[in-house]
């Protein structure tokens, strides 16, 4: 009896000292990780031409293996990157669509630091006992483009049972070749997601899929969701309420629900929104973070012990957040006084190389919105909209509305300046002021779903406040979380 208590004691000791080892190994990731950040991918528009160079370093380093296993449509290399010599595979792949780009570039800082001498006994322990495998950009045509679906139009993620795209029959070929122990499904979802009933952004979220309509949990997908609830307790660290877990409905044409299917552990990983955070970098490093500390503990053994309960106490993800959100606002309409909130989103426009991006806002919520939240939330009790006028002299040039003070006419009740020469390439202004050409009519303001927003709210008859192109710009202070301004012709 007593040796058995003493044996109790002894396994208990054991696994909080792993555990502690654990979470020292994650704050030196994250302390550390500006030494591997991958300095030649800090956009999101990356493309396939922007990683060869690293896939092709990586090939003359003799810790890896890298092979070319499939090309896109195109004709573009989709390479595999291997290392470790470990029992248990555990497969990687990112951007099956083309605009989801975070985790590949996580991807890239991970093997900047498995190449380093950084790390040594941590990294020993992963690359005896497992097998890594990398598949960044599955989808690299879209990511040419910037847009979600491959050059046939297809989403690559539905494509599972048909097998109609070559880079849906790469996936399908290498997980069949290593029959992976762990998968990990590498997304991007949109910055508008909350994690259910808070106004925190779902910075990331996950899913261990279901394989079946009733949802069964066997021992492949119950280890999926224990590395989750493992990963959700280090996110929890760094971004505190900002995890969501996406509804678990049976997608029989999923690439992630199959494979789950197929006996790989398959976890899906989708980076959202942070605050302040456009290109998402932080995010980008939580993914490094939290995937690493993930590979360590499967590769320590220590998920195993984690209750499978946790899964279940991490909030559903809910779509509820505006990127401004202005509540209380009094609208005059037909001579009478209303009450709305509006939501508005500042939407991305691509350049023609899709490279950057400029902002396109719209309103796409007006009325009773109090079970919603904003990024950013104005209460607008006592402020009342109005239309912003158009500044009365015509300018010759975009060059002289840089000349102008622009907040004085803001304060004067002008959101739009008039110009009679602008470039034909042109499509916005980095001042808070929409540019308009000499023919274009500024339409009557009315609040309607689907604008872009352009109004002053005036506090006693004065401007107090502008939203220009959806920005909320403080006119008492010239504060405010500006982009850019419209040129309308």
């Amino acid at each position: 009896m007593v040796h058995n208590k003493y044996t109790l004691i002894l396994c208990f000791l054991i696994v909080f000292s792993s555990f502690g080892q654990e979470k020292d190994f994650t704050s030196s990731l994250y302390a550390s990780y500006g030494k591997y950040k991958e300095p030649s991918l800090d956009k999101r528009r990356i493309k396939h031409v922007d990683i060869q160079p690293l896939i092709n370093t990586l090939s003359n380093n003799p810790k890896f293996k890298v092979a070319v296993v499939g090309k896109s449509i195109e004709g573009r290399n989709l390479s595999l990157i291997s290392i470790g010599t470990g029992p248990t595979d555990v497969f990687l792949w990112s951007q099956m669509h083309g605009d989801e780009p975070t985790a590949t570039q996580a991807i890239f800082d991970i093997l900047n630091f498995l190449t380093s001498t950084d790390f040594k006994s941590e990294k020993e322990n992963i690359l005896k006992n497992l097998k890594l495998h990398f598949l960044p950009m599955l989808n690299p045509d879209g990511a040419e483009i910037y847009q979600r679906r491959n050059t046939l139009g297809i989403d690559i993620n539905r494509d599972a049972l048909s097998l109609q795209s070559p880079e849906g029959r790469t996936l399908k070929r290498v997980r069949d070749s290593l029959n992976a122990d762990f998968g990990f499904n590498l997304h991007d979802q949109s910055t508008y997601y909350n994690a259910e009933r808070t106004n925190k952004p779902a910075t990331i979220s996950y899913l261990a899929p279901a394989f079946n309509y009733e949802k069964d949990i066997n021992e492949v997908r119950a280890n999926a969701m224990k590395v989750i609830v493992y990963m959700n307790k280090i996110i929890q660290k760094y971004a505190p309420g900002q995890v969501g877990r996406y509804n678990d409905d049976f997608e029989p044409r999923a690439f992630g629900d199959n494979i789950q299917k197929w006996g790989t552990s398959a976890i899906l990983i989708e980076s959202g929104g942070y605050h302040n955070d456009p290109e998402k970098q932080e995010i980008r490093k939580l993914n490094y973070v939290s995937i690493l500390s993930a590979i360590y503990s499967i590769a320590k053994g220590n998920y195993k012990s984690i209750p499978l309960a946790d899964y279940e106490k991490i909030p559903e993800n809910d779509r509820k957040l505006f990127d401004l959100k202005l509540n209380n606002l009094t609208y005059n309409l037909l001579g009478k006084n209303y009450m709305l909130d509006v939501g508005i989103h500042q939407l991305e426009v691509d350049d023609a190389m899709h490279q950057n991006y400029y902002n396109s806002s719209r309103v796409v919520d007006q009325g009773d919105l109090s079970t919603f939240y904003g990024y950013e939330t104005l209460e607008g009790k006592g402020l009342s909209m109005t239309g912003g006028k158009v500044y009365p002299k015509t300018l010759a040039s975009i060059k002289e509305v840089e000349q102008l003070k622009v907040m004085d006419l803001l304060r004067s009740g002008f959101t739009y300046v008039r110009v009679e020469n602008i470039p034909k390439d042109k499509n916005f202004i980095e001042l808070p002021i929409n540019v308009i050409g000499k023919n274009y009519k500024v339409p009557e303001f009315k609040m309607r779903v689907g604008i872009n927003p352009n109004f002053l709210l005036e506090q006693q008859g004065k401007p107090r406040y502008a939203i220009v192109n959806g920005f909320l710009i403080d006119l008492k202070s010239g504060e405010g979380n500006f982009k850019n301004a419209l040129i309308l012709r």
